[in-house]
């Protein structure tokens, strides 16, 4: 894992080895803010990184000037290296919160530019995600809701829906708050 873009562009990322997640792969990362840094301007926005186990994308997010990152996962060891290694390279816009996705996004108020979701991909809810996040109304005007999930899921039926990418057994699905 390392970081593609940004201040720390090539910084390779070591989180420890028994942490059980899927991070993103470098290829499905590239993919995805390619497409991003075509639609909107990533410095100084406001991100919510969801199931965020290693902080890969919050850390991509951080070092290319992002006002502030949420990272939110309940496994206590990602999000102590995730703390420790903002810490290092002086990501101070990074704050990571222990919690279980589904009650923090219940209770959330803020409202974010950018909301990046990558549950596990054998969890059953995953659908729920977009639900809650435009019941919550928690995405500002023109705000993207980003969800990567298993390239055989569909999540198009959502209203927010606009688009699906897939990459090989990876897919994002975009939901533009309007």
């Amino acid at each position: 894992m390392r970081i593609i873009g940004g201040r720390l562009k090539g910084l390779r990322l070591n989180p420890p080895a028994n942490l059980p997640v899927r991070p993103t792969t470098d290829m499905a990362k590239e993919a995805l803010f390619n497409i991003l840094q075509n639609q909107i301007e990533l410095e100084g926005i406001k991100v919510l990184d969801l199931f965020t186990g290693t902080g890969n994308i919050s850390f991509e997010f951080a070092s290319r000037d992002a006002a502030s990152v949420t990272s939110v996962d309940r496994g206590f060891k990602g999000l102590k290296y995730i703390d420790d290694t903002a810490r290092q390279h002086g990501l101070t816009q990074i704050k990571a919160y222990k919690a279980d996705v589904f009650k923090y996004l219940e209770q959330e108020t803020e409202k974010y530019d950018l909301i990046f979701a990558d549950p596990p991909y054998d969890l059953d809810r995953i659908p729920e995600i977009a639900t809650l996040v435009f019941d919550r109304d928690l995405l500002e005007q023109d705000g993207l809701l980003i969800i990567e999930h298993q390239s055989m899921q569909n999540l198009s039926n959502h209203p927010n829906f606009i688009e699906q990418r897939r990459y090989g057994h990876s897919s994002f699905s975009f939901f533009r708050k309007d």
